[in-house]
Parts: C-alpha cells; sequence; structure tokens
C-alpha cells in the first residue's frame, strides 16, 4: 500500500508543479509532511543535500524520500512517478506542437502560469528562510543566538559571491565549509 501511496503522491507533485524543483518545494512539503513521512526540517535538511548533489532537485527528493519511507523499491516508485506527468506531457507536445506553436489560447494559458511559477519560488523561498533563521518563530531571542549570525554572515557571503560571478560549486564548497565552522564554534558559543 505504501508504493501506492508514494506513486499517488509523486505523480500529483510531478503533474501539477511549473517551473522546475523550487516551485515543487510548497506541493513536497504538504504532501509528504501531511503523510507523516518527514517533518518540515527534514524535509528542508534534505533541500541543502539535494541542492549540493549531482541530478535535478524533483528527482533527488523523490529518490530521498522514497528510500526513507519505503526502501529501495519506494525510491524507484517516488522517482518514477515524479518524471511520468512531464514524461507523458513532453510525448504529446512533441507529437503535436505545430499545433500548440501558434494557438492564442496555449500562449495566453503560458501567461498566467508563469507568475504562479514565480510565486511557488517565492513561497518556497520564504518556509527555508523561515526555517533557517527563525525556527522557533520571530522572537527577539533569536538575535543572541549563534546560529542566527552565522546563518545571516553566510547568506551575506553566498550573495557577495553570486554578484562577483563566482561559480556556484564554489561558493557551495564554501558556505558548506563554513557551515562545519560555525557549527563547531556554536558549540564553544554555549
Amino acid at each position: 500500500m505504501i508504493y501506492l501511496e508514494l506513486i499517488w503522491a509523486f505523480f500529483k507533485i510531478g503533474a501539477f508543479t511549473f517551473g522546475g524543483g523550487y516551485a515543487m518545494i510548497p506541493l513536497i512539503q504538504s504532501e509528504v509532511t501531511s503523510r507523516g513521512w518527514m517533518s518540515t526540517e527534514e524535509i528542508l535538511n534534505f533541500i541543502a543535500v539535494s541542492e549540493s548533489t549531482p541530478g535535478p532537485f524533483a528527482i533527488n527528493m523523490a529518490t530521498y524520500i522514497g528510500t526513507e519511507t519505503a526502501g529501495f523499491w519506494g525510491a524507484v516508485c517516488a522517482t518514477g512517478a515524479v518524471v511520468l506527468p512531464s514524461f507523458i506531457i513532453i510525448l504529446i507536445i512533441a507529437k503535436i506542437y505545430s499545433v500548440f506553436r501558434t494557438n492564442k489560447y496555449v500562449a495566453g494559458c503560458m501567461s498566467g502560469i508563469k507568475p504562479v511559477v514565480i510565486g511557488l519560488i517565492a513561497t518556497a523561498l520564504y518556509t527555508t528562510a523561515e526555517a533557517v533563521f527563525f525556527p522557533d518563530g520571530l522572537t527577539l531571542g533569536i538575535f543572541t543566538g549563534a546560529a542566527f549570525w552565522f546563518s545571516l554572515v553566510i547568506l551575506a557571503l553566498d550573495i557577495l559571491l553570486v554578484t562577483r560571478k563566482i561559480h556556484p560549486i564554489t561558493i557551495i564548497a564554501i558556505s558548506a565549509a563554513l557551515g562545519i565552522a560555525f557549527g563547531y564554534a556554536d558549540k564553544l558559543w554555549i
């Protein structure tokens, strides 16, 4: 039964997400946490891992959640289900591309979907930032904790490096090293 639940959940995620992996985060969080497969914190931790590993974000997430939930076959079910809608849609579009290319209704539909994608990505950014910077809610106490300031320093440095056009792999490596160093320093801070 768990395999069918994984297939259904990840088929919905794959079918109703436009805009790539980041736009999937709210739907993944909703599906996975409502079923009790993982907590929001576990999902956020794996988002960080998924971003630093090769491969498409959605596939990494589906494979990981499937494995954690139901082992190898869970990973196969979740991964297959998350890519199946895209595969089907691309096959259909490839078959009738000439009709879609000039259709004003399809163009209008795509114009309406684009702002939604930006909204979904913004929601993912907000929920991730909230979990990183305000894990216990927005209180004055967060400003006295080292974790908040360490995360803020890493964020500021990452923004600086991105604006300097530093390669993303270098930024990830620097951020990981700083996270390890700050994690060790946080233990000393207490």
